[in-house]
Parts: C-alpha cells; sequence; structure tokens
C-alpha cells in the first residue's frame, strides 16, 4: 500500500514525508482493516513530524483523524462488518487495568498508545484497528466532514467541558484552526456569546460567519470579560492574554498536546479563584458524545482538501495558519 511516511523528525519546511510503498498490515483477531477513505490534517501531526512530541516508532505514518471502510475482519470482531463506514481517532489502546482506566480516565492511562505516533496512522490506504477502538460514523455526514471530527472536534469537545463554560456564557477561543470553528458551532448551540482571538484575517471572517459576536487579536482586549476561555493556539504566552480578560472564578483550558514555555507571571493574573488546566487527549466516550452531538446539531465543518502525496505541503499551510476551518487528506 502507498504511504506518506516520516523517517526521522525534521522541519516540515524540509519535506520530511516520503511517500513510499509499505505492506499491508496484518490482522489479529479482535482486529479489522479499514481501507482509509480520508484523514484529517491536526496540529498533532506536525508536532510528530518535527519533533515536538519525542519520537516513539521510526518510521511512523502520521494521522489520526481517520474514516475508512472496513474491508477485511478478524474472527472475534463482533461489532463491525465488511462494507461498514469506520473512525478511528488519536486514542489507540489503553490498557483498561490501571487506577485511570478504572476511573473512567483512559485518556491518562500511562501505558496508552496514539494513532500515528505510537501505531502507523492515516496517511496511507490501509490501517488495521482494534473493533472496540474504533467507532461508528453518522450517516449524515461525509467522509472528508466525518474526518475533522475525530480530533479537532472530540478534543474541542471535551477542552469546552474542561473550561466548565455554561449555557449562555461568555466563552473565549485563543487560536482558530480546525478545532475551534468547531467548538464554536457547539458553544453556539448552548447560546453562548463567542469571542475569538485569531491573527488570521480569514479566520477572524470565518468565526464572524459562524456566530462569533467579537473577533481581534490576542493582544485585544474584548468588550466583556470572559467566564471562560479555551487555548487552542500552541504559544505560552497567550496564556497571560487568556487569563488578563477572564472573569473571576473562570477556567482557561489548554487544549493542546504541546506549547511554548508559559513565561512567568504575576499572581493577580491567576488569582479570584481563576483556574488554568490542561487537556489530555481524549476518552471512547468523548468520542461517541461528541459524534452523536454534532449530528443532531448538525455540525459543519469548514475544509480544505488535500491529496496523499500533498501531506508535506498540507502541514506546512497548517503551521503558517493558512488552512481555513480543517485540511483533510483525499485518500480514496
Amino acid at each position: 500500500m502507498r504511504a506518506m511516511t516520516c523517517q526521522f523528525p525534521q522541519p516540515v519546511n524540509q519535506n520530511p514525508l516520503a511517500l513510499v510503498e509499505v505492506p499491508l498490515p496484518a490482522l489479529d483477531t479482535h482486529e479489522m482493516r479499514l481501507q482509509i477513505r480520508a484523514c484529517g490534517i491536526c496540529h498533532t501531526d506536525l508536532h510528530v513530524v518535527e519533533g515536538d512530541l519525542p519520537p516513539q516508532k521510526q518510521p511512523i505514518i502520521p494521522g489520526h483523524q481517520i474514516v475508512g471502510v472496513v474491508e477485511a475482519i478478524g474472527r472475534d470482531v463482533q461489532h463491525f462488518k465488511i462494507g461498514d463506514r469506520a473512525g478511528v481517532p488519536w486514542l489507540n489502546w489503553t490498557c483498561g487495568k490501571c487506577a485511570f482506566c478504572q476511573r473512567g480516565k483512559e485518556n491518562l492511562c500511562a501505558a496508552a498508545k496514539f494513532t500515528g505516533y505510537h501505531i502507523d496512522g492515516g496517511f496511507a490506504e490501509y490501517i488495521v484497528v482494534q473493533e472496540d477502538f474504533a467507532c461508528p460514523i453518522p450517516a449524515s455526514f461525509s467522509d472528508i466532514a466525518a474526518a475533522p471530527l475525530l480530533c479537532a472536534g472530540v478534543i474541542g469537545y471535551r477542552a469546552l467541558r474542561l473550561s466548565e463554560i455554561q449555557n449562555g456564557q461568555r466563552l473565549g477561543l485563543f487560536g482558530f484552526g480546525a478545532s475551534a470553528h468547531l467548538v464554536l458551532q457547539i458553544a453556539r448551540y448552548r447560546n453562548c456569546e463567542i469571542y475569538v482571538f485569531s491573527r488570521g484575517v480569514a479566520h477572524r471572517q470565518l468565526a464572524e460567519k459562524l456566530g462569533a459576536i467579537w473577533t481581534g487579536s490576542a493582544e485585544e482586549t474584548p468588550p466583556a470579560k470572559l467566564d471562560s476561555a479555551i487555548i487552542f493556539a500552541p504559544a505560552g504566552w497567550i496564556v497571560h492574554a487568556a487569563l488578563r480578560n477572564l472573569q473571576k472564578g473562570g477556567t482557561v483550558a489548554l487544549a493542546g498536546i504541546h506549547i511554548s514555555p508559559i513565561p512567568e507571571m504575576n499572581y493577580s493574573l491567576i488569582y479570584h479563584e481563576r483556574t488554568l488546566r490542561s487537556v489530555a487527549n481524549s476518552t471512547r466516550d468523548d468520542v461517541r458524545e461528541l459524534l452523536q452531538l454534532a449530528a443532531q446539531i448538525p455540525i459543519q465543518t469548514e475544509t480544505e482538501i488535500f491529496n496523499l502525496i500533498e501531506a508535506n505541503r498540507a502541514l506546512q499551510l497548517l503551521k503558517a495558519g493558512k488552512i481555513n476551518g480543517a485540511g483533510v487528506l483525499k485518500i480514496l
């Protein structure tokens, strides 16, 4: 099969991904093989390719927002059949036995494996996944529209919940890419007022089109204090900006897996019971809940489509902030 593989981490402007032929992945009894139709492009892919995250497998096929069709199944697979459409998200495997798994926090499992990081991912024509870690895709979404929901949507959904935003409150979104444009629609569904902070004019225009009541840069001050905020941009200095504009008792959630160092700050920024918290990965329940909610709203995904061979260029555009909405590789 064809796949875009990264032999070793290097800057994305050096085209670290190469199109190669690799063996078709073999099946175990509880696994199924998907013919991939689409794979979303994520900042985490960028961090894997450039080495911001310590390499776990070399070479690696990135990609963890995967939509495909079941092409083969192991003899113990019970809930999927050949021809079914399925999704593969970031969380690829957990032990199921540790204290975190037992408490419903499998996203924190120390032995967890992640798609496109520990396990070859979706920048390829096929992938093998355990049945328990795949998810059915709602019929209302096309392959392209569904792909960004599997990470951008899910991590945004978890970040929204951990931000402790209540219906009708004011929510700030710092950075406006794949995840934020989906979160905005969920928050609007909950009658929240949305304030978007982005350096990109096109990003701010999209935010306004989707219902943001104010847009500006992270250096600007919005017309009202925020009850909660989510930071998607991987820039530590934005933490100061978010806290500065946060109401007493509010929460700032950091949605990224990687962020540059957070500068030293005065205690006054976090005083008055403001909370700063990270968001780590997601659970299978997060995926199921988000897909159900996305179909109910229904969420509209804004996408830019690339061919598999264009994966380097897509990541370069992502790093430069030049993708409006979500980038998706069309595999089939």
